[in-house]
Order: C-alpha cells, then sequence, then structure tokens
C-alpha cells in the first residue's frame, strides 16, 4: 500500500517543507546522484528516477521529484532519504522489500574508499538527546507518550511493544540459540499468543515463581508484570511514561493484581531494594551507550544473591555499532531521541568488566521481530483513518509507516537482530 502524501499543514513537522539550495547542496546532490546510482546498480532492486531505470531488478521505488530526493540525501544522508519518503519525493509500493535490499548492504552502500570521511560529514546527536537523568523523561514521552489510542490501533491484545516469539525450531549454535524462520508466515490472530510465549519464556529464564521479588525495569501496558504476579510473584516495574503508567495500572488492576504490582515512574538509576529477578524488555535501546555501565551495574546493585536477570534487546553487529554510535539518525530524529542499539559483544564485556553478573544464556530471535513489525504495519495501515481521527496528520502515516518497514528491514536482512540474554552470578 502507498500511502497519499500529506496534505495538512506540515507546522508540527518544523523545517520539513525547506528543500536545502545553494551551491554547496547542489554539489552535495550532485555527488549524492552518483554515489546512489553506482550502489542501486549492484543491487537486486528497480529504482525509477525519471525516465532512467536503475538496479537489477526487484522491488521498485519510484523517485517523483530527483532534485528534492538528491538535495536532501545530499545534505543530510540517510536522514535526508527518510525525509524525502516523508514529503513523498520517493515511494515504494514494496516499502519493506526495497529497504531490506538497501539494509542487507548498508556497510557497502558508500564505497570503502570513501567512509573515511564519514565522521566529517554526518550529523551528531544535539547535547538534549543524550540520556542523562535530566534527558530521558522527555526522550522517553517523545515516542511512548503520543497516545495509548495509537499504540492500541496496531498492537495485539497484550499491548506488547516488542519481539513476539513464535512456534519454531531452535538451532544450538555452541555459545548461543537461534530461533529459526517460524514455522509458518504468520497471521495477526496469533500475535497475541506469539507474545505470551516470548513473556512466558523471559519468566522462566529469571526463575520467576510464587515469592519471587521482580523487579521490572520498562513498564511497556503492564503485561509481564501480569503475568509474573500470576504466578505468585510479587513485581515492581518501572516506567518513565505517564501514558504508560495510567494504562497499566488499569488494566493491573482490573486483573485484580493491584496488591503485588506498583507501577512507579522512576528513572532506573533510582531504584532501591533488592530482588530476586530483573527483567526488562527492550528498555536496554533507550539507555543510550554513554550509560550501559551504569544500567547493568544498577542491576547488578538490587539482584539478591542467586538471582537471575533476563533481557530481551535488540542488538547490531559489533563493528557497525563502533562505527555509528556517535551518529545521529533519522530513527533519532522521528521516532526515539537518544535511542542507540549495542551489540551482544558489547553487553557481554561490560557485564564482565564492571559488574559479577555473567552473560550464560542467550537466544536470537531476528526473524521473529521482522514477521512481529509486519504484523504491526499491516495493522496500523488497516487502521489509517482511526489514526487520523485521533489527531495525528497523513504526514505522520507516512512516518510511522516508514519506521516500522525501515525497522523490519534491518531484522528480515539480519543487519539487526533481538536476543533474549540471561545474566547469572558464578557462584
Amino acid at each position: 500500500m502507498t500511502i497519499a502524501p500529506a496534505r495538512q499543514s506540515i507546522d508540527r513537522w518544523p523545517g520539513l517543507d525547506i528543500v536545502p539550495s545553494g551551491p554547496r547542496a547542489a554539489v552535495s546532490a550532485r555527488v549524492a546522484r552518483r554515489l546512489f546510482e553506482a550502489a542501486v546498480n549492484r543491487l537486486d532492486v528497480t529504482v525509477v528516477v525519471g525516465d532512467q531505470t536503475f538496479g537489477l531488478g526487484g522491488p521498485v521505488a519510484v523517485v517523483h521529484r530527483p532534485e528534492e530526493f538528491f538535495a536532501r540525501l545530499g545534505r543530510h544522508q540517510l536522514i535526508g532519504f527518510g525525509e524525502a519518503y516523508l514529503t513523498g519525493a520517493w515511494d515504494s509500493e514494496d516499502l519493506g522489500g526495497f529497504l531490506t535490499v538497501l539494509a542487507s548492504e548498508v556497510s557497502d552502500l558508500v564505497p570503502q574508499s570513501l567512509q573515511k570521511l564519514r565522521a566529517m560529514i554526518v550529523a551528531r546527536p544535539p547535547r538534549f538527546h543524550r540520556n542523562s537523568e535530566d534527558n530521558t523523561r522527555d526522550n522517553i514521552a517523545h515516542h511512548y507518550d503520543l497516545s495509548n489510542d495509537l499504540f492500541e490501533e496496531f498492537l495485539d491484545p497484550t499491548l506488547s511493544y516488542s519481539s513476539a516469539l513464535f512456534p519454531s525450531d531452535v538451532v544450538d549454535r555452541g555459545d548461543h540459540h537461534v530461533a529459526t524462520t517460524p514455522y509458518d508466515v504468520p497471521a495477526a490472530a496469533g500475535l497475541a499468543d506469539a507474545q505470551a510465549h516470548k513473556i512466558e519464556r523471559l519468566l522462566d529464564e529469571a526463575g520467576v515463581g510464587a515469592g519471587t521479588r521482580v523487579l521490572e525495569i520498562g513498564s511497556g501496558w503492564g503485561e509481564l508484570a501480569i503475568r509474573a504476579a500470576r504466578r505468585g510473584a510479587t513485581v515492581r516495574t518501572i516506567t518513565l511514561s505517564t501514558e504508560q503508567k495510567a494504562l497499566a495500572d488499569q488494566r493491573i488492576a482490573a486483573a485484580h493484581l493491584s496488591d503485588q504490582v506498583s507501577v512507579d515512574l522512576c528513572d532506573y538509576r533510582a531504584v532501591t531494594g533488592t530482588y530476586d529477578a530483573v527483567v526488562s524488555v527492550e528498555m536496554i535501546e533507550a539507555v543510550g551507550w554513554e550509560y550501559w555501565q551504569t544500567y547493568f551495574e544498577t542491576i547488578d546493585r538490587v539482584l539478591a544473591p542467586g538471582g537471575r536477570v533476563a533481557i530481551q534487546a535488540i542488538t547490531m553487529p559489533h563493528d557497525r555499532m563502533l562505527a555509528t554510535k556517535r551518529t545521529y539518525t533519522w530513527i533519532n530524529k522521528y521516532i526515539f531521541p537518544g535511542g542507540f542499539l549495542p551489540s551482544v559483544e558489547v553487553v557481554d564485556q561490560i557485564t564482565r568488566d564492571h559488574t559479577d553478573l555473567r552473560l550464560t544464556g542467550r537466544l536470537s530471535m531476528g526473524a521473529h521481530y521482522a514477521e512481529t513489525l509486519r504484523l504491526w504495519d499491516q495493522a496500523f495501515l488497516a487502521a489509517s483513518r482511526r489514526v487520523l481521527d485521533l489527531g495525528f496528520d497523513e504526514r505522520f502515516l507516512r512516518m510511522w509507516h516508514f519506521y516500522l518497514e525501515y525497522s523490519r528491514g534491518g531484522f528480515a536482512s539480519g543487519y539487526l537482530d533481538v536476543n533474549q540474554l540471561t545474566f547469572t552470578r558464578p557462584a
């Protein structure tokens, strides 16, 4: 499905209506065009630019306004690429397929000889995106406080905003396990069960049962806390999203579990107490690389002797993490301010060097996130009219569709992964 370019006011999108211009923009646009055409001519895609066609054949993208597209790409690189989609300068009927091909070759789209200049060109994250205690709540609110109604439109009834775990084989790779491609193409009707399976596996890994004192870092909308409490645990779950807390409190009360679960507006750094199990689902991505050590030191500090930790984390290759950790991205600008993905290697290194925690279990399940995102995007597109009725505009529809398919491309290509990581302390 192609979403029409925005026709409404763009006051909520400051600067997006300004196309780069001037001598510098003209030069960078010419360079960007040469690099773009050379790159797509090596890929299994079809890109139509005016009366020219590039690529080896595959998912089709059409550049409707070449001058704008290359001006944005030249001046703002991948941010400009995404912004050109938001304005309708280019489009694709198979956006996820097109972006998957690009993601599979992302490290080689620009010739290696020019990548040495990368540090001189790419934008740096603004200081207010750094996830200090002063900034983190605003960064979280930018995304998670958009509207509970919005998230309810495309998530399953568990309101799980993280990768599901569908039925599949699990292969032992020696140092970790891999959940292979789901047996069947998952359908929306099975998403809630797959989300429940993901959560129950994490609780199993953390050893959650009757009498367990559980800390959850990042509440979501309360599903994991509810399931832990149903096992007989006492749960403290923390969040910085006022919208998430309000709905999580409602859902916990409706489940008659308020005496076992407390939802606190609290920064993870301020947590006190002692817990037998610490669980966290796709929250480390919002910590920021500068604070990963603090995050794990906090978990180590509050974990009781003999306790266990289970974390679900989106990860990226270690070399790409090192190369991009000071880069300001489209995702940072429009979706997750201050967000950054770790590698499994850096998580293992930090916990070994700065805590008593040891990584003792890992399940890789990236193929399952690609399917989760596909289902979310289908539901979001189907709810477009209702999203507009919530007060969002058509440009927001394009942005969210691009975000979901951009993310899906990362997992479908194997560039991104998601892992359930288990930590214990040596005896």
